[in-house]
């Protein structure tokens, strides 16, 4: 614990990231986040006995922070400063991608129907805010009619509640689920950030996730520890010296592991994205929720391997149509991955792929 202002600077000094003008200017922000947090009493005990029969499982409405609501163009920190704001918490939080926590809500909501719960949103916001006292959301973005239907109501129990909420996120809330059907259902949303959460915006000219040379090495052969090491360098500049934490990417009921995970950057081995059970609807959620793949291991391919290669391909074409940058080590040039036996005709057109993903200018999502 302590400030987020000295945790950055730590990390200046050590190199970890650079300094940056507009990030050090959002750091009383932060820091005033974690003293109101600091300053809380310790939320009540549920009520028991008759009190909690006839008034209910406490008192009223619960005073919680002034969140934050951070937002900014791709690459500028804000997910790196949301990081040391978790680090750096005082009571108990969640650290999560927004997409995936409103598909685990969806879930919770379903078995809510299923058990006939008349108010189906508020008992699950209550289970939540049982949990947490701060959860900070990753790339806050609203494009499901699904979310926009019921995102206002849970946020105003995780309020009521006491729940202080730090989002990052591209749009201004002004122009969250812009265009969005029945977006008159959702402006009341809108107002609740405003009254709820201090709206900043990171105004940096610095685009970190380009600080690389963008003609630089992106294919490392062999796999070896030299690579590791070159791709470790790439993870400390394309999230801003992030620790390489694990994290899950959710589709559905299913999900499946990273071995890092920082805002839209992801780092995975071969074999834990291409030697388990996944398809294309699973690579296609991976390629939604990163721009950047860092993959370790990419061994040569054949029959020997020939299901985890059909799964190399599939995982490629979903990195290639969402314009995914790909930094990889592998045992191999691309043309020389898999050139024999069932398989590597076809084949040819992922290792072209590949190539392609090497230019300089690849990866320009827009």
């Amino acid at each position: 614990m302590g400030k987020v202002s000295e945790l950055y600077h730590q990390y200046v000094a050590q190199g970890r990231i650079g300094a940056d003008a507009a990030q050090q200017a959002i750091l009383p922000q932060l820091d005033r986040v974690i003293a109101e947090l600091a300053a809380l009493p310790p939320p009540a005990k549920p009520r028991s006995g008759w009190r909690g029969l006839f008034g209910g499982g406490q008192a009223g409405p619960v005073t919680g922070a002034r969140g934050l609501y951070l937002w900014g163009g791709v690459g500028r920190g804000k997910s790196m400063l949301m990081d040391l704001l978790a680090a750096c918490s005082p009571v108990p939080t969640r650290r999560v991608h927004f997409h995936e926590f409103m598909q685990e809500i969806q879930m919770r909501l379903e078995a809510a129907r299923k058990r006939g719960d008349q108010d189906i949103v508020r008992p699950v916001a209550l289970e939540v805010a049982a949990q947490v006292r701060l959860l900070c959301f990753d790339e806050m973005q609203i494009t499901d009619i699904a979310d926009a239907m019921i995102v206002g109501r849970l946020f105003q129990v995780l309020f009521e509640q006491g729940v202080t909420v730090v989002t990052t996120s591209n749009r201004a809330p002004e122009d969250l689920y812009k265009n969005g059907l029945n977006r008159q259902l959702f402006l009341p949303f809108i107002a609740l950030i405003g009254e709820r959460l201090e709206v900043v915006c990171l105004d940096s000219a610095t685009d970190h996730r380009q600080g690389r040379d963008p003609g630089g090495q992106v294919w490392f052969v062999p796999a070896d520890a030299v690579a590791h090491a070159a791709l470790d360098a790439i993870w400390n500049d394309l999230t801003g010296g992030a620790l390489p934490e694990r994290g899950e990417i959710r589709m559905n009921s299913r999900s499946f592991a990273l071995d890092a995970l920082s805002g839209r950057v992801g780092r995975a081995e071969f074999w834990a994205l291409c030697g388990q059970p996944l398809g294309a609807a699973d690579y296609l959620e991976l390629a939604r929720r990163v721009d950047a793949l860092l993959m370790d291991g990419v061994p040569r391919l054949g029959m020997s391997n020939y299901n985890e290669a059909k799964r190399f391909v599939t995982l490629i074409d979903a990195l290639y149509e969402a314009r995914v940058r790909l930094f990889a080590s592998a045992a191999d040039e691309p043309e020389q991955l898999y050139n024999e036996g069932e398989g590597s005709f076809e084949f040819e057109r992922t290792a072209s792929r590949l190539r392609e993903m090497q230019d300089a200018a690849w990866g320009n999502k827009g």
